[in-house]
């Protein structure tokens, strides 16, 4: 699913990865040459290896990665020339399982662990069986053992965010005898053997952040002596275990399918950094000081993306998970100076906010208390009053006009409308953090702060506008330009980024009704754009007008929770017609699966949320915010052995509509869930129609939170 991507224009710009939840490592085809960040497109004919891959996104790409690719005829080390020609008929991919039959005859099949896998190829003849392992340059080094038949290697190859020492130390074990052997400058290597025709050869690899006595630990523990078919069912067990917290029924094969690709994806990211020394304790090496520490590291994820419906998801049904992830948060802050906003492995200059302080405020308001609240509050305010000088996605860039002037000035510093959006709504949770945690004076002044988002509403032209340092509106304003003063997005997309305060937001649009009437012209506005000072036609442009939604551009977050506003407004019928619009018309189980970037689940949680019939529209608040079920029955297993289950009777694509509810047999007309109902169990029952009920949720007691309410 979302496999069928370029660089012009993405369906996902997905792989398919073989892994267990939330793994160390992942492995996946590779069709595109090595440093592509596109490593296996849909479209490709070719297999060049099958690789240890971290990639979170193509644009960030990859760490710490190697591959192995079993070869017929003749070795060819150089991996612009070693592909191998396959037909999609002949490959199968699950999420413990992957495995294809090369047009030459010869098969490889593999399983995953956390840190390790387990391969077995075949070979149709003996005319030359190889195997290639490539640690990718960079600096890396591999050395053969052909009496133990094996491999052992570093690779060193990474796209930035690595100390000095980084590395990642790999074993390649074979079970058959290595006939001849080579290697040559560029940290490739080749094994050739002697197997009868369909006999089958098993590759065994682990690898480890911390060292090579670490990697041979890893390899006893998770591969040593096993087959490929029990790593697999194992594999199987887990994603099981996992994906099964939350059980949708009815619908067609293809909603099922979509959905539990979406909560596959959803359950990848952030990895795993942290491993298992010889006493069976946590311990990981860090991106961030180049120090063996003990305790939790997760890595690989853009808070931009994820803070929306990612972690909310974490929050409810994988808390455990949630509470890992904090501490890794707070302990990337002792080893960097900083919370992490957007890591692979460490920090990365990329996107803008500070919602690592979203993360945290909204586990805390749902009871995952695994973290100093102290610390956790120290790491707060120091984000949101220093920048680094040398990753720009880290700390408060602006932070000293946005303060002086309560807004972030443009042209003086770049993308500040949509900073000052963002800081605003950090500012929000700070304050809800800090009165949470008893520190009164703290969160008067970021309650006072995240009101900053006022201050660049343009009441003329009804939009959110950028001002220079002198309190001068920029000229020629223009809603569907993008860049400048707005992050892969515009005005039209980033003046709904008010997620604390919709109610606030309303007032200024002069009401409920003009705020509807807005949300209602979004969708029916022209697909028009103006590419401003990106000066082209970037891909997510091109996926919004793909889309002929108007001005809706679901392929990218920032617009993505804009459709549950209806329900702060008395108009909830039109969320629950377009979520259902959505989920049919933009999502499906195929290559082209995604109208956008995937983006480290996100773009998939919010198919998960909304197929269930709720989304996190305000992380923080503890509430999620009605639209319309998908499945007539979907039942999620929560901490204390509890369920919640949601019944939605009647339900159709023409039956989106909810007439009436009932939670635990309470007439129920809130437009939102409490985190409370959902995590004390129970029955939510809907009855679904196809015309809308437009008496129920219209009164301002029914709505979701908003600050100024």
């Amino acid at each position: 699913m979302g496999t069928s991507s370029t660089y012009e224009f993405s369906h996902g710009n997905t792989y398919p990865a073989v892994a267990v939840p939330w793994g160390m490592n992942f492995w996946a085809p590779q069709t595109g040459e090595n440093g592509s960040g596109w490593m296996y497109m849909y479209t490709d004919s070719l297999i060049r290896g099958f690789r240890q891959t971290h990639q979170p996104s193509p644009w960030i790409n990859d760490y710490g990665t190697f591959s192995i690719m079993p070869l017929l005829g003749e070795v060819v080390m150089d991996h612009r020339n070693r592909g191998v020609s396959f037909d999609h008929a002949n490959e199968e991919a699950a999420p413990n399982h992957y495995r294809v039959k090369f047009n030459n005859g010869v098969t490889t099949a593999l399983s995953a662990t956390s840190r390790g896998a387990v391969l077995e190829v075949t070979y149709p003849s003996e005319e030359g069986q190889y195997v290639v392992v490539d640690a990718y340059q960079h600096g890396g080094s591999i050395t053969l053992d052909k009496e133990k038949n094996c491999i052992y290697g570093i690779t060193r190859y990474n796209n930035g965010g690595v100390p000095d020492n980084f590395g990642n130390h790999f074993i390649v074990e074979f079970d058959k005898p290595v006939i001849e052997s080579g290697s040559d400058e560029n940290a490739c290597a080749y094994v050739k053997f002697n197997l009868k025709p369909g006999e089958k050869l098993t590759i065994r690899t682990a690898s480890s952040f911390i060292g090579h006595e670490q990697a041979r630990l890893n390899f006893m523990r998770e591969v040593a002596g096993r087959s490929l078919e029990t790593v697999s069912k194992e594999a199987e067990k887990v994603w099981n275990e996992q994906m099964g917290r939350i059980k949708v029924e009815g619908g067609t094969i293809e909603q099922q399918k979509t959905f539990y690709s979406c909560l596959y994806r959803t359950l990848l990211f952030p990895r795993e950094l942290y491993e298992f020394d010889e006493n069976g304790e946590a311990v990981y090496y860090s991106p961030y000081d180049g120090r063996v520490h003990k305790g939790y590291m997760y890595t690989d994820n853009g808070f931009w993306d994820t803070f929306r419906a990612v972690h909310p998801l974490f929050t409810l049904i994988y808390p455990e998970v949630s509470g890992r992830i904090m501490q890794s948060i707070l302990n990337a802050y002792d080893e960097s100076g900083f919370m992490p906003e957007w890591a692979s492995p460490g920090h990365r200059g990329c996107m803008i906010g500070n919602n690592s302080i979203s993360l945290l405020t909204d586990a805390w308001m749902k009871g995952i208390r695994t973290f100093d609240k102290d610390k956790a509050l120290e790491a707060m305010l120091h984000q949101t009053q220093a920048r680094s000088e040398e990753i720009s996605s880290v700390g408060r860039d602006g932070y000293a006009e946005y303060d002086k002037l309560g807004y972030v000035p443009y042209p003086e510093v770049h993308e500040a409308t949509a900073k000052t959006l963002e800081y605003a709504y950090a500012d929000w949770c700070l304050a809800r953090f800090a009165e949470e945690t008893g520190n009164r004076e703290v969160a008067t002044e970021y309650y006072k702060k995240a009101q900053n988002y006022r201050n660049l509403f343009h009441p003329e032209k009804g939009f959110m506008w950028a001002k220079s340092a002198d309190g001068k509106w920029r000229d020629n304003f223009d809603a569907t330009e993008w860049g400048g003063p707005f992050t892969e997005g515009c005005s039209w997309h980033w003046t709904w980024s008010v997620f604390h305060d919709p109610e606030g937001l309303s007032a200024l649009l002069g009401g409920h009704e003009p705020m509807a009437a807005r949300l209602d012209s979004m969708f029916a506005a022209p697909n028009t754009f103006n590419y401003g000072t990106y000066g082209f036609v970037i891909h997510e442009i091109a996926e919004m007008v793909a889309l002929n939604m108007g001005q809706y551009a679901h392929g990218n977050q920032p617009v993505q929770h804009a459709i549950y506003l209806y329900n702060y407004v008395g108009q909830p019928w039109k969320a629950q017609y377009h979520s259902r619009n959505v989920l049919n018309k933009l999502y499906n189980s195929g290559p082209e699966g995604y109208c956008g970037d995937e983006d480290n689940g996100q773009t998939s949680a919010w198919y998960v949320f909304t197929a269930l019939g709720f989304y996190p529209v305000c992380p923080g608040a503890s509430e999620y915010v009605l639209g319309s079920p998908l499945f007539p029955k979907a039942t999620l297993s929560l901490p204390g052995e509890k369920t919640f289950t949601i019944h939605a009777e009647g339900v159709s694509d023409a039956n989106c509509y909810i007439r009436s509810a009932v939670l635990n047999g309470q007439e129920f007309t809130n437009n939102y869930l409490k985190h409370s109902e959902l995590t004390g169990g129970g029955e939510f029952r809907l009855v679904m129609d196809s015309i809308p009920n437009k008496e129920r949720g219209v009164y301002q007691k029914e709505f979701p939170y908003s600050y100024s309410k």
